[in-house]
């Protein structure tokens, strides 16, 4: 009860969203920090990259449910259907086209596209799962999204748009929202965050066999690039878990409007870690964040 009330404290949902939003909003400018510093070239490489920092995710997120639940959570032959369907979709699909896609494109592109998230979502939500009844306002919000990312990239030089780059993270987005919601049908009878914690680790052990027999290799050492594989990990470990406890007590409209933050700190971040100022601050840029922040904004405003 006790929990509830602090998840529910508009000043507390306000902090622990935009908590989120930082972690996730650094994902991808600290991704490709990440295949820097660990001199990561090729598919095989960035995918083990990939498949270690959730892998790491998930054995998290299992310790901190665990901690708040105060018992160990266990997988159970109940739970492997939404394990394994989630781990496809979620993890295994989803960050093998965002992670290729990421090596392939700016952290900047990156951040914009993936603030689609939200709209995409509603889409598959409403018109192949019918969860959710696709409203006139739901739909301009999502077509002012997709113009967006039109715009940024029609927009000096539309030939920068790249299948292999802005279009894998595009098809990441739309695995995520498959698997967000697959999540919606299965935590609907199971316990969200083990179904989080398993999937991200047995997501994650995929990709890195996946990679490690296409021929990838990492080279561990203590250094800075051990704390951004770290800090990657931590940004799913503690947004998924955090983001799991407010929508459980909190309207989805209520918490999902904060989305339109995350690619506004991805801008920032990489404009300051990737040294990307330059595009973070042209016109075509801000142009295409307002606009993709706009969509988010009008997919999850609750009238």
């Amino acid at each position: 009860m006790e929990n509830s009330k602090f998840f529910k404290k508009p000043s507390h949902v306000f902090l622990l969203a935009m908590l989120c939003c930082i972690l996730w909003g650094s994902a991808a400018p600290f991704i490709k920090w990440g295949y820097q510093l660990f001199n990561i070239e090729g598919v095989p490489s960035i995918l083990m990259f990939a498949g270690i920092r959730f892998a790491l995710a998930g054995l998290l997120v299992i310790l901190f449910g665990s901690f708040l639940q105060k018992k160990v959570l266990v997988a159970k032959k109940e739970n492997m259907q939404g394990i394994c369907t989630l781990a496809l979709f979620q993890t295994a699909g989803q960050y093998f086209f965002y992670y290729i896609g990421l090596s392939h494109t700016s952290g900047v592109n990156g951040s914009i596209i993936t603030g689609t998230s939200a709209f995409i979502s509603l889409l598959v939500a409403s018109l192949i799962f019918h969860y959710e009844k696709l409203t006139l306002r739901k739909t301009w919000g999502c077509f002012i999204g997709f113009l967006g990312i039109l715009f940024m990239n029609m927009s000096g030089a539309s030939a920068n748009f790249s299948f292999i780059g802005e279009g894998f993270v595009l098809m990441s987005q739309l695995c995520g929202a498959i698997s967000a919601a697959f999540i919606k049908k299965f935590t609907q009878k199971q316990n969200a965050v083990l179904l989080s914690g398993y999937q991200f680790f047995l997501g994650g052990v995929l990709l890195i066999i996946i990679g490690y027999l296409m021929g990838g290799h990492i080279t561990f050492e203590f250094n800075l690039g051990l704390l951004v594989l770290i800090h990657l990990a931590l940004v799913s470990a503690i947004a998924y878990t955090i983001w799991g406890l407010l929508l459980s007590v909190n309207p989805v409209s209520k918490i999902g409007v904060y989305m339109c933050v995350t690619p506004i700190i991805g801008v920032i971040l990489s404009s300051v870690v990737l040294h990307e100022s330059n595009q973070a601050f042209q016109f075509s840029s801000l142009i295409a964040l307002i606009l993709v922040s706009l969509s988010v904004f009008l997919v999850n405003r609750h009238i």
